[in-house]
């Protein structure tokens, strides 16, 4: 497995061809072009579900699927913070 490069190593951005909402989108990135389509295809999925549970336009759709997504990324904060504390927690009582 490959180190990561020094933090001020330029890396190379790869283009990466993703379809959202019947929208074709070229972006960029530095990781793994597969994480960004596997995420682009949940994105996409999230938002024909929502599409199949009313008559809105795709801005809505683009809104409910980002405050979904921020739902999502509260509660997994959250939960790292809790988890962070247990870890803590438990280094504590097992350096005492």
């Amino acid at each position: 497995m490959d180190a990561p490069p020094p933090p001020d190593t330029p890396t190379e951005l790869k283009k990466v061809r993703v379809s959202v909402f019947s929208q074709v989108y070229n972006l960029s990135t530095t990781g793994e072009p597969t994480e960004l389509e596997e995420s682009a295809r949940r994105v996409d999925e999230l938002m024909c579900s929502i599409a199949r549970g009313g008559n809105l336009d795709a801005g809505r759709i683009a809104v409910l699927a980002a405050m979904h997504l921020a739902d999502q990324l509260r509660i997994a904060e959250q939960r790292s913070l809790r988890f962070q504390t247990l870890l803590r927690q438990l280094d504590e009582a097992v350096e005492a």
